[in-house]
């Protein structure tokens, strides 16, 4: 079978958009047609300052939220990333294989870095290596495809090109992955600011629509959201990003098609509210199952203990041979 691998990185409260762009259709495709992985990749969430204390109750609520999203530990494999030894193992030899040019042009970095020093604060050597990390998670479990939105493409290829040039150098060790993406939603944009993306590490409360949002919190955050000039719902993401934004998270939402919907308006106002609706509706069983499961963490234990005993068995026979390749005693 296809093996994919993906993961969420404990940096906030999971959002609207990490549920249309990615935790659903893990859920409803990737765990059935594929054998998969999915990751809640804590070691990414200490490239920044952060509270301990907060990390890991991010962490603990998002791999709650993967299960109560529909993914089934006896279809796909849940763990979190740091109870696996293998993922900092292999970091190092990538950051061998890696150069410093390759690092600096990652667009995140870029973005990260400037945001850090902007605020007067000091900018950490793992923002700048966490690409290695991130194609260690891909590459350790011999991964055919990774589904992420766009922003983080960029990082799959970095993590394909240190596959090619560790084959080649050192002999083949590693599958080659590739990137796939959703074709509706794969990236819901923030409700005050059209232009960026729904961010869960984002300061712009309002904008962003969490998964644990009550209700009525998630309708008033969809009608206050920003739309265009003009009166027409036209689906056009360059001229009217903010009606484009909403149709799509209605679509997405649905099952439809945006610009289908589109026709359908006369107002900003009735979209807003059979948006507003939908989300709410997709959100409720996601809600109800979270609240079973806060209800017996003994059960999200169990499947975290068992899904990091699982992945570290898939894991460890690559690492190990990329140990052996690249010129390291065996132990």
């Amino acid at each position: 079978m296809t093996r994919v691998f993906s993961g969420v990185k404990p940096t906030g409260h999971l959002t609207l958009g990490n549920y249309l762009g990615a935790l659903r259709r893990w859920a409803e495709v990737d765990q059935h047609q594929a054998d998969a992985l999915f990751c809640v990749v804590d070691l990414h969430a200490l490239t920044v300052d952060h509270d301990p204390a907060r990390v890991r109750r991010l962490s603990r609520q998002a791999a709650t939220l993967l299960l109560a999203s529909g993914l089934d530990p006896r279809r796909c494999t849940v763990f979190v990333q740091s109870h696996v030894d293998e993922h900092a193992r292999l970091s190092y030899l990538l950051e061998c294989v890696a150069t410093d040019g390759e690092m600096r042009r990652m667009i995140q970095y870029k973005e990260k870095s400037a945001r850090e020093q902007r605020r007067g604060g000091s900018v950490r050597l793992s923002l700048l290596t966490y690409p290695a990390l991130m194609a260690a998670d891909i590459l350790a479990y011999d991964t055919d495809e990774v589904p992420v939105g766009d922003d983080q493409t960029q990082h799959v290829e970095l993590a394909r090109d240190l596959a090619v040039r560790f084959n080649h150098r050192y002999g083949h060790t590693f599958v080659v992955p590739r990137a796939t993406a959703p074709k509706v939603a794969a990236r819901v944009m923030n409700l005050q600011d059209p232009t960026s993306k729904m961010g869960k590490s984002d300061d712009s409360g309002p904008g962003i629509v969490y998964l644990l949002d009550e209700p009525e919190v998630v309708r008033r955050k969809v009608m206050r959201a920003v739309t265009d000039s003009g009166q027409d719902v036209v689906y056009d993401r360059e001229e009217r990003p903010g009606v484009a934004n909403l149709l799509e998270i209605l679509a997405a939402c649905e099952g439809g098609d945006p610009e289908a919907l589109s026709g359908a308006y006369a107002s900003y106002g009735a979209l807003k509210k059979d948006t507003a609706e939908a989300v709410v509706e997709v959100l409720r069983p996601v809600q109800a199952r979270h609240r079973e499961l806060c209800a017996d963490p003994g059960y999200v234990d169990g499947v975290l203990r068992e899904g990091a005993e699982k992945a570290r068995e898939m894991a460890r026979p690559t690492v190990d041979a990329a140990y052996r390749a690249i010129g390291l005693l065996p132990a």
